[in-house]
């Protein structure tokens, strides 16, 4: 799977204002509403075929890749897991040297080139793409979700553990599974009028009693909508707090990680 606009591609080397004018030109081309091909009601954590309104069979659940990362010393360690519902179709992974500290709000320029060269590896083309990061809420509107979804020109959304920029429309402290609130713009983000609904906070999971579990932020990257954006997760999250597809890509980071520690210096570290 290779970039379907290179121009985009991160360069770990610009300076830090080439980087944001870069963002900027990402933030334009993407696209903030649903411009896909699957039913997002087949989208599923489980095989069986969805049923529209008339009793008859939709189409399988879409093809939707996770992607996250684990670091090694100085040292990426960048996976994919591209599942069909309940069934893992491909894995790739590679680990490549981190040129950049992580900068907020420059993250794309620190794992984006990581990413790409796993994503480089898979034989399949995903259908949806779920980042371990932003997407639109972004200082400029283009978190890793949303740069390296216009990269790829793929349907992208992002999951971020905690909130970059924008704020929650409501207070966000112990809410119960299922509920979500916008997040809006405000002064740190560029581009945007003051209130633009740019993603949610949606309580994925929660416990009964303490402890208690942090929402999760959703915001679409690219070729997504945001109301559809977080409709997506919350039907991946399958009883967890993360996306299935993201959360096994976790495990498998941290399974290529152990084995790269273990591996002889010289080593390739890329693959499926």
């Amino acid at each position: 799977m290779d970039p379907a606009r290179p121009e985009f591609v991160p360069d770990a080397s610009a300076t830090r204002e080439e980087m944001e004018s870069l963002q900027h030109e990402v933030a334009a081309a993407a696209i903030w509403d649903d411009a896909f091909a699957f039913d997002p009601e087949a989208v599923s954590t489980r095989s069986e075929r969805t049923l529209d309104d008339t009793g008859r069979r939709t189409r399988e659940p879409p093809l939707v890749a996770g992607i996250d990362q684990a670091f090694l010393d100085d040292r990426a360690v960048s996976v994919v897991v591209v599942r069909r519902g309940d069934a893992v179709v491909e894995r790739a992974h590679a680990v490549t040297d981190l040129e950049i500290p992580y900068i907020p709000g420059l993250l794309a320029f620190r794992e984006g080139g990581p990413i790409l060269a796993a994503v480089a590896d898979l034989s399949c083309e995903p259908d949806l793409v779920v980042f371990d990061g932003s997407g639109r809420i972004h200082y400029r509107q283009a978190g890793l979700a949303t740069h390296l979804g216009a990269t790829l020109d793929v349907p992208s959304v992002g999951v971020a553990k905690g909130l970059l920029c924008g704020t929650p429309e409501d207070d966000l402290a112990e809410r119960p599974a299922g509920w979500r609130t916008p997040i809006r713009a405000d002064s740190e983000v560029e581009n945007a009028d003051p209130g633009t609904v740019l993603g949610h906070a949606l309580q994925s999971r929660q416990y009964d009693s303490r402890p208690i579990i942090n929402p999760v932020f959703v915001s679409p990257g690219h070729r997504v909508g945001v109301g559809t954006a977080t409709d997506l997760v919350e039907r991946l999250c399958n009883g967890y707090k993360l996306p299935e597809p993201t959360r096994l890509a976790d495990a498998y980071a941290d399974e290529v990680k152990a084995d790269s520690a273990a591996a002889p210096e010289g080593t390739d570290e890329s693959g499926s």
